[in-house]
């Protein structure tokens, strides 16, 4: 599986950090930027990332800014993307459950690496449970 992953400067550390998390679980990751700490902005790296989950060059993706909101309004500006913001494990087994989100969105500002980690381990591990949840998803791919 290939997994591309953005941040902007706020997560850039905690983006480093699980691309070697990734690696080292046999993923194969996709780099889409920034490497630096400088200030930058976030729809810079969102949008390539989109792009490569909208054409299957990469299976899924990950985004990490300080909230996550702004990754996460960026991300979902894309028909094809259903970005799920998650701060806790419980809500990163919801959005693919539910929401069959192929982005996962991290705050990085407000939660911890080792919790970074448990809700992307989460997300990944979780399927997504159709039946009712298609009809909706559906309906958002429907505008």
């Amino acid at each position: 599986m290939k997994i591309g992953l953005c941040s902007d400067h706020a997560g850039v550390e905690y983006k480093a950090k699980l691309i070697s998390y990734l690696l080292g679980k046999g993923y194969e990751v996709v780099n889409f930027g920034t490497d630096s700490t400088e200030s930058c902005d976030y729809p810079d790296f969102a949008h390539p990332l989109a792009t490569a989950v909208e054409k299957g060059e990469c299976d899924l993706g990950i985004a990490i800014c300080g909230t996550g909101n702004g990754m996460a309004i960026t991300l979902n500006h894309h028909k094809g993307i259903r970005a799920g913001l998650a701060w806790n494990t419980a809500i990163g087994e919801l959005v693919k459950e539910h929401n069959n989100a192929n982005v996962l969105v991290l705050p990085a500002r407000f939660i911890s690496y080792r919790m970074a980690v448990s809700i992307v381990r989460t997300w990944l591990n979780t399927e997504f449970a159709g039946g009712r949840h298609q009809r909706r998803i559906d309906k958002i791919t429907a505008c």
